[in-house]
């Protein structure tokens, strides 16, 4: 399997860099692709790389914020997979700022064959959208700095992602693991009933060398990850203990990987 980044934090010379992340993954044949990025700047890369965005099998969506979705607006007329709570009215806690999608609910249904689901969803032979995560640890998910519309706290239930099983092991998608990145992957194993966590990829929302950060890693490690590639909204401190402790990459939008 083959994933490109089209869009995030961090660019190659020649390509687009944005607050936003984009994926484009080619497995059994297929190519789907991982979010929009928060502008049409997944599709402007792409161009660059020669890839043809026509050929795509499948959009999925890993959560209804604005930096993975938005870029929705500048394709249209394929099949799109997410989790039915995207769709909601969301802001930050601090300042109200809007944090949805541009398109409502009924603007994407009008530009892509929908397909909203809680439980995980086979998109090929090999790469599964894992549904609703569970949220079973006791060092993620326990505050959001996120609200719904009514004022009720946002936990981003739809947060979700992706796996993808390579030559009998398992790679972890996530956009932003708001569910937290070690629900995420034990329920990649599960969906999947592959134990062998090969790599574990994208937005990790870490901050800090915290303990949650520190809890994390003593996961992976126990599992015995053999690569982590963080991005997105995994800032500087994390990232850089991350990539220093697992033999991994920083992903820049132009860059492709295989596994």
């Amino acid at each position: 399997m083959k994933f490109t980044v089209l869009s995030d934090g961090k660019a190659v010379n020649g390509y687009g860099s944005e607050h936003g992340l984009s994926f484009l993954i080619e497995v059994d044949q297929k190519k789907f692709l991982f979010d929009t990025g928060a502008s049409d700047l997944y599709l402007r890369n792409a161009e660059k790389l020669g890839l043809d965005m026509a050929e795509l099998d499948a959009i999925v969506l890993s959560h209804g914020h604005f930096d993975h979705g938005d870029g929705l607006q500048y394709i249209k007329g394929k099949p799109l997979v997410c989790h039915p709570g995207c769709f909601v009215k969301r802001y930050r806690k601090s300042g109200k700022g809007y944090l949805g999608l541009a398109l409502s609910e009924e603007e994407i249904r009008k530009r892509f064959d929908l397909r909203t689901s809680l439980e995980p969803v086979q998109l090929s032979e090999h790469l599964f959208f894992l549904g609703e995560v569970p949220r079973e640890n006791d060092f993620e998910s326990q505050h959001t700095k996120y609200q719904l519309e009514d004022g009720s706290e946002d936990f981003i239930r739809d947060d979700s992602g992706l796996a993808c099983i390579s030559e009998g092991r398992l790679l972890v998608f996530s956009g932003c693991a708001h569910s937290g990145i070690c629900n995420m992957v034990e329920h990649a194993r599960k969906v999947t009933g592959v134990k062998q966590v090969h790599a574990v990829i994208g937005g990790f929302h870490l901050k800090m060398v915290d303990w949650q950060t520190k809890r994390t890693i003593v996961y992976l490690k126990e599992l015995q990850v053999k690569r982590i590639y963080p991005s997105h909204c995994t800032q500087d401190p994390a990232l850089r203990r991350m990539v220093e402790l697992f033999d991994g990459l920083v992903p820049t939008a132009g860059t492709q990987y295989v596994f």
